[in-house]
Formats: structure tokens, C-alpha cells, sequence
């Protein structure tokens, strides 16, 4: 399978396969009340959560989708309890490891946006490896937004031009969106079309300020553990309902 030839023998018959988004990026909340809800501990949302996203990837790939970014961990996280959040350290490193064969296989190219310098040593070597080993795969494009917020992503952004401009190695006056959008962390990355966040929120909690300028956004009430095909389904049926003018008439 292929990125120029994509597997659409599953695409449900009343989704129009030329209205899909290229890229979908989804807030994935609600895996704390969904295992509370169940008597569980919160962890277990988040092992269920990884199971919801590895086959929303897959059927991402499955239906010609060419990007999947999923927020997975914000710089606000940390103030989480440390039990939870180191948990959460070691569960990202595990499904890394042992997926990574599975991603090679199924030709993904696995990408990390955020501050990833604060994450632990043997996490940032995982991901390292995986990027390195995914690199050449054009299946599908998978983001992992760690350690990540927008606001920060911003002001990282700047800085870094700002640096740039003292050394001489750009004029402000050159300064224009490519320019910056080069120096965020998404910026291998097309701005997603469409933003799905789960869980009856209707915010976006810091997450790709400055790409979601012109993306739909699709709230749903349902948890992300609960968020199966037949919800992603959905989304996608309201975002080609949706006139996408960009300003224009």
C-alpha cells in the first residue's frame, strides 16, 4: 500500500473520497472520566486510548487520509500527579517500542512536534529512533504533538528568528509567514484541515494556534476511548457538509 495509491476498499459509500481531509489532528480528552466512569483506574482510559489511536491511524491510511496529528501530551500536563504522568513517560516509550515494527510495515512515517528536550533520556531515544527508522515510509504522515503547546511554540519561534535577525542572517523586513511557519515545530507538516476534539469540550487548549487559522473544527460529547470508525465517520460526514471559503465569497 501506498501513498499514491491509497487503499479506499473500506471507505464507507456515502463519504465522497475528493471531499476528504488531508490531514485530521484530534484532542484526544475524556480518558480519565472514561475509566472513571467504569470503576477503573485513569490509566486504563489511557491504555484504551492507545488502542482508539492506533486504529483511527489505520484507518486514516485505510481511507486515503495522508496526515494524522495527535495531541498526546501538553506542557500543562505536567501538572498532572506525578504518578500519572510518569506512567504516561513509560507508556509512550512501550507503544514506541512495540510498534515500531508495525509501522514499518504499514509504511508510516512517525513525527514528534513540541519540547521534546524536557522529556526523559530513554523516551527521547525512542523517539529518536523512530523517526530515524520511519524517515523514508509514505504511507501516511503520524504527528505526536508531546510536550507540547502553541503559545511556546510561538515564542520559540520568534526567538529563533529573532536570533537570526541580530546575526545578520535575515532583514525583519524579509520576515513573512514562510519564514516563521519554517521555524515552528510543524513545519514538515501542511496545516490540518479538520481539528477533532472528543469529549464535550469546545476548546482548544493550546493546541496548533497558528495552523488551525483556516481548519474545521468538529466537537463530539463522545470520550476518546469510545471514539471507534463509526465516530470518525461522522466527523468526516459533517466536515464535507462544510463550505471551506477561506475568507472568500
Amino acid at each position: 500500500m501506498t501513498a499514491q495509491s491509497p487503499n479506499l476498499e473500506y471507505l464507507p459509500s456515502d463519504l465522497n473520497k475528493e471531499l476528504l481531509p488531508q490531514h485530521v489532528a484530534v484532542i484526544m480528552d475524556g480518558n480519565g472520566r472514561w475509566a472513571k466512569r467504569r470503576g477503573l483506574p485513569r490509566i486504563m482510559g489511557h491504555k484504551r486510548g492507545v488502542d482508539i489511536l492506533k486504529d483511527l491511524l489505520r484507518c486514516c491510511k485505510d481511507w486515503g487520509i495522508k496526515a494524522l496529528t495527535a495531541y498526546a501530551f501538553s506542557t500543562e500536563n505536567w501538572g498532572r500527579p506525578q504518578e500519572e504522568v510518569e506512567f504516561l513517560m513509560t507508556l509512550f516509550q512501550r507503544v514506541l517500542r512495540q510498534e515500531l515494527r508495525e509501522m514499518l510495515q504499514e509504511n508510516v512515517r512517525i513525527g514528534f512536534v513540541g519540547n521534546l528536550q524536557a522529556l526523559p533520556n530513554a523516551l527521547q531515544a525512542e523517539i529518536s529512533r523512530s523517526m530515524e527508522e520511519t524517515k523514508d515510509n509514505r504511507g501516511i504522515d503520524f504527528n505526536v504533538a508531546t510536550n507540547y503547546g502553541g503559545r511556546e511554540e510561538i515564542l520559540q519561534a520568534c526567538r529563533e528568528i529573532s536570533k537570526k535577525v541580530e546575526q545578520g542572517l535575515i532583514k525583519s523586513h524579509e520576515i513573512d509567514e514562510a519564514i516563521f511557519e519554517h521555524h515552528l515545530y510543524t513545519n514538515r507538516n501542511s496545516d490540518p484541515d479538520l481539528i477533532i476534539r472528543t469529549s464535550g469540550e469546545m476548546r482548544l487548549s493550546n493546541f496548533l494556534l497558528w495552523q488551525v487559522a483556516y481548519s474545521e473544527i468538529y466537537f463530539t460529547d463522545t470520550l476518546w476511548p469510545d471514539f471507534d470508525r463509526s465516530e470518525f465517520k461522522k466527523a468526516l460526514s459533517a466536515y464535507q457538509e462544510r463550505d471551506r471559503r477561506f475568507g472568500k465569497v
